[in-house]
């Protein structure tokens, strides 16, 4: 039987994360300290998503996620639970504008691999209330860092002793079963998140990552490129991969600014995921020009035009002139719309309220409608 595609990215779609309910506030709080157990932590996470799943559906959603409402943080939750990589009490090295985040980092203490991953079960109670509450339009939608970030992100290797290509080789193939278990599960929309590409934003960065890594810009680039096109390279027909760039999320602030320049060969040409979810709030992401890049007829590009940082409502004409000046370099049909990143890539979640966050989200809908009705 022939499988049907996810027609996805939506052109009203967002990130992932919401803002963390106070039920699950509370509850994480009392496990934390020892009040409540780890079954009692699942039932009011459960029920929270459950809500969540109900309300993004009620407001219009078609991409169903479960706000990351389990985890602590959008990527290390997920790396952590890799083998051979572990949580410990470590300086935590992004540096956001005016924000310090918790001391939390990760480490390799042996050989990467992927067994079991808890998040399956994540992903599983998420499908099973999108099948719940949805009419079959809406997809349940799941992200997790990509493997970019275990090479970026970790604060020490007590394993690999400096072997890149064999990290490297094994992290790979790790996130080829990882990607196979989530598709197993019944997966067909999964989001790689990745802001290992700030490291090409601006001189500075560039400067840094060129000396930390001792390579050309070019081939580190050209690295992180074929590790994402590795580990998707046998994924299902059928199953939709995209990958989602920021310039950091915690608490309304950010790490970093700089347009896609440096690497817009890289994402619109060489990547091979299906779609790429951009930040592109405010002039810190840079001009449309990298667009002229886009060179793949199949591939989705969504602008993250709306800010999940802040509450105030963008003007929906001011955002369509953006769509419109875009649409100069990407077809119309080739374009979506949404948040800029999610509200909540912590759990401390960014300075707005919930009713501040649907708003957006409906903000996102209305407009989508008004620019794509006819297409």
């Amino acid at each position: 039987m022939t499988k049907t595609r996810v027609k996805a990215p939506f052109k009203a779609d967002h990130v992932g994360s919401f803002l963390r309910t106070e039920p699950i506030k509370t509850a994480r709080k009392a496990f934390a300290n020892g009040e409540i157990d780890r079954d009692a932590l699942k039932v009011v996470e459960d029920q929270e998503i459950e809500k969540l799943v109900q309300k993004q559906i009620e407001v219009g959603l078609k991409s169903i996620t479960d706000g990351e409402f389990r985890r602590s943080w959008w990527h290390l939750d997920f790396l952590a639970g890799l083998q051979g990589v572990e949580f410990f009490e470590g300086q935590y090295v992004s540096a956001f504008k005016g924000e310090k985040t918790r001391n939390n980092a990760i480490k390799v203490v042996g050989k990467v691999d992927f067994d079991q991953h808890y998040m399956i079960e994540h992903f599983q109670f998420l499908k099973e209330a999108v099948e719940k509450y949805g009419d079959g339009s809406q997809v349940a939608k799941f992200s997790i860092p990509s493997p970019n970030m275990l090479f970026t992100r970790i604060q020490g290797d007590e394993y690999y002793n400096g072997n890149r290509e064999q990290f490297y080789e094994d992290t790979v193939a790790a996130y080829r079963k990882a990607i196979q278990a989530f598709y197993d599960a019944g997966c067909r929309y999964l989001q790689l998140d990745d802001t290992s590409w700030i490291d090409f934003v601006s001189e500075e960065r560039i400067q840094a990552v060129v000396e930390k890594e001792g390579m050309d810009v070019q081939e580190i680039i050209k690295k992180r490129v074929s590790c994402i096109n590795e580990v998707i390279a046998d994924k299902p027909n059928d199953l939709l991969v995209t990958m989602h760039i920021c310039r950091g999320n915690f608490k309304s602030t950010y790490i970093t600014s700089g347009g896609y320049d440096q690497i817009s060969d890289a994402i619109f040409a060489e990547l091979n995921v299906d779609g790429l979810f951009l930040e592109y709030d405010d002039q810190r992401s840079g001009d449309f020009e990298p667009l002229k890049n886009f060179k793949r007829p199949d591939l989705t590009v969504v602008l993250g035009l709306i800010t999940s940082k802040f509450a105030e409502l963008e003007n929906p004409e001011n955002i369509k002139a953006r769509i419109n000046e875009a649409s100069q370099f990407i077809p119309l049909e080739n374009l979506a719309l949404s948040p800029q990143c999610g509200f909540a890539s912590t759990e401390e979640g960014n300075l707005l309220t919930e009713e501040d966050q649907w708003n957006k989200i409906t903000h996102v809908i209305s407009i989508a409608n008004s620019v794509w009705s006819a297409i």
